[in-house]
């Protein structure tokens, strides 16, 4: 399947932090401060994203129930002229399975996937009203006093931004920003669908490509309820 748009998650990551602090980042240069800094973030961002579009990469995703591994995919990776990724898989074709055996295995097999298949298509759906996060909703939070920003615990260097009450009561988005690097450490979400037991765990991680942009080696979708897991691996970049 080739040029299929990334469909589990996709962040334009630094451009997240700008937006968290700063409303209208187009004014922020001409302020000190924190508004200063966000604005220097937006310019290293838009330098990320031009340097991550002359790389391709490849994406290991890896979905898990109930700690059991059930499939995983390959795909080659680019980012588009959308800066958006487009992906070819790098698996062959699945075989057909012959005989009654195999046909009854068969619809064991997909009545299991189409049973799961509406609470993973939940998950998206909810994760999309976070990702990219919407510059309204932020000014929301901000005048109601629900965005957090100070060093982050334990790590020189770091700030942690977060956003509490978002989407729904109770739930927050944590940035993890490396001051010096103007690079996204972490990003963490915690949500839910219908009511907070179904809760909805989300975790990014970043590092840079030695010699070039900041990227995503690793990302992490927990459905808890159903104990569902998205686990991401990106590796082997590969400048164009």
């Amino acid at each position: 399947m080739k040029n299929r748009p990334n469909q589990v998650l996709y962040l334009s990551l630094s451009a997240v932090f700008v937006l968290a602090v700063c409303a209208h980042p187009s004014h922020c240069c001409a302020k000190s401060g924190d508004a200063g800094e966000s604005c220097r973030f937006k310019e290293a961002a838009a330098i990320n994203r031009q340097a991550l579009a002359q790389f391709t990469w490849v994406e290991q995703v890896t979905i898990s129930l109930k700690g059991e591994q059930k499939k995983q995919e390959h795909f080659q990776v680019r980012l588009g002229p959308d800066g958006k990724p487009q992906k070819t898989s790098l698996d062959p074709p699945p075989s057909d399975s012959s005989g009654h055996e195999g046909r009854l295995k068969k619809r064991i097999v997909d009545k299991k996937k189409e049973e799961y298949k509406e609470y993973a298509d939940n998950i998206k759906a909810l994760i999309q009203q976070y990702v990219p996060p919407n510059k309204d909703l932020i000014e929301q939070a901000r005048q109601k006093g629900n965005i957090m920003m100070g060093p982050a615990p334990g790590a020189a260097g770091e700030y942690r931004l977060v956003l509490s009450n978002y989407i729904k009561q109770g739930d927050n988005m944590t940035l993890i920003v490396d001051k010096a690097q103007k690079d996204l450490a972490s990003l963490s979400i915690s949500t839910y669908l219908s009511d907070p037991s179904d809760a909805v765990n989300v975790t990014v991680q970043f590092s840079r490509i030695p010699g070039g942009p900041n990227h995503v080696p690793s990302e992490t979708i927990n459905g808890v309820s159903k104990q569902l897991t998205v686990a991401i691996q990106n590796s082997n970049y590969q400048h164009l």
